[in-house]
Parts: C-alpha cells; sequence; structure tokens
C-alpha cells in the first residue's frame, strides 16, 4: 500500500496493481468505524476505535480492565454519568464513559483533556499531584463557567478539603446545570492513580447518598489493580 500525499500517516490507499487492493478493500468495509475507514475514492482513515486507542495510548490497560464492569455497576445503580480519568500534566485525561439517555448532557468523552482545577475527577487528580504539578495549575487557571473555581487561595482550600474528606465536588465548574463528584483509584501501593467521578444535574437532591457508591466502586478497581 502507498501512502496518499498531504504527509498524514493515518491517510492511505492501496496503489494500483497492488496484491493487497482487493483484500484491503475487502477489510476496510468490514472494519469502518472501528479501525479503518474507507472513503469513496478508495483510500482510508484511521477508523474512531483507533483514534481513541491512540489516545489512551498512555493510560496503563490493567487500569481501564479493571475499571469496566464496576463501572457499569455503578452507573446501573446511580443513572449517571460515570468518568474515569487519569492525569496527563495539568489537564484531566478522560479514560472511560458510561452513560445512557437520561444522564445529564457534559463536554467530557474517552480522549478528551479538560483542566484538572473545573472538574470533579480532575480536583480529585490536582489535589494528591506533587506541589510543584499543584503550583503550575494555581499560576493562570481559566474560567471556564461563572462558577468556575479559579482565585488560588479558594483553589488551595479546596484541594486540601478534598485530602480531607476523601472525595471532590465541582458544581457547575465546567458546565452549566451539572454536579460533579469524584474520589481517587488507588494502586497496591496506595498511590492515587486514577480518579473516579459521577456527573449529574444540580437539582438531585441525594447527592451526599452518591459518595459511598463511588467509594465502593473505587475500591473494587484498587482490588483488582492489587492483583494485577
Amino acid at each position: 500500500m502507498s501512502r496518499a500525499t498531504g504527509g498524514d500517516w493515518a491517510d492511505f490507499r492501496p496503489a494500483e496493481g497492488d496484491p493487497m487492493a482487493a483484500p484491503a478493500a475487502k477489510a476496510g468495509r468490514s472494519v469502518t468505524s472501528r479501525a479503518l475507514t474507507v472513503r469513496e475514492d478508495g483510500s482510508y482513515v484511521v477508523g474512531r476505535r483507533v483514534w481513541q486507542l491512540g489516545l489512551l495510548a498512555p493510560v496503563p490497560l490493567e487500569l481501564r480492565e479493571a475499571a469496566r464492569p464496576f463501572r457499569q455497576d455503578l452507573y446501573e445503580t446511580t443513572r449517571e454519568n460515570v468518568h474515569l480519568a487519569v492525569r496527563d500534566d495539568l489537564q484531566a485525561l478522560y479514560v472511560e464513559l458510561v452513560s445512557g439517555r437520561d444522564s445529564v448532557p457534559i463536554v467530557s468523552r474517552p480522549g478528551v483533556r479538560l483542566p484538572l482545577h473545573a472538574t470533579g475527577v480532575g480536583k480529585v487528580l490536582l489535589a494528591h499531584a506533587p506541589v510543584d504539578v499543584v503550583r503550575r495549575a494555581l499560576l493562570d487557571p481559566q474560567r471556564v463557567t461563572g462558577y468556575t473555581v479559579v482565585e488560588p487561595g479558594r483553589l488551595r482550600a479546596d484541594l486540601a478539603q478534598t485530602r480531607r474528606r476523601g472525595y471532590s465536588r465541582a458544581a457547575e465548574e465546567m458546565t452549566l446545570g451539572t454536579f460533579s463528584l469524584a474520589v481517587p483509584v488507588l494502586d497496591a501501593e496506595g498511590r492515587v492513580v486514577a480518579a473516579l467521578g459521577l456527573v449529574t444535574r444540580t437539582q438531585r437532591r441525594d447527592l451526599p447518598r452518591l459518595v459511598p457508591a463511588l467509594r465502593v466502586t473505587s475500591a473494587g478497581i484498587t482490588r483488582v489493580l492489587s492483583r494485577t
């Protein structure tokens, strides 16, 4: 196969007379939206599944596999958006998402990076980050909505409270009309390797009752990670 012009290795087509052309065309039709997507001119682009896998390459497969069944159980219990995220420098990299038709609309998706200071999972990750990461994150935090906490003093107090109580809260800081709760996910050595979060509507009245469900789910993921 030969690469199409334009310098994009994700965009290619079989060369004329290439013995792989026919099999490739058949393969392209069978894996559209999973690995490759075939265009009308016979060229291919990387499909959504491979694109997401590429974005998530830095995330340990063990973490994603360990979290998968627990995330689904948490969604079935709460019927709310369930997130798993890891820290990528000053951003929260969203690894997995479980949601349904009745879940509140959100901006996060697998592979998306959002600022640590403005998200529930991000606050957990930032609260347990090295001192230099916290310092840099608080240098110039951007206001996403009118409710985003950007004052360094308030942010430091928020992070300290997150560490003390063991979970974070973010009310409409990333998306209006939403409320986020998140807890840390630990590895076998007790290090914070990810954050598990729920995003619901601000009108939900039983928000404190969601925290135990998050903690039980996080503990389950940690148990699995401890066995790997």
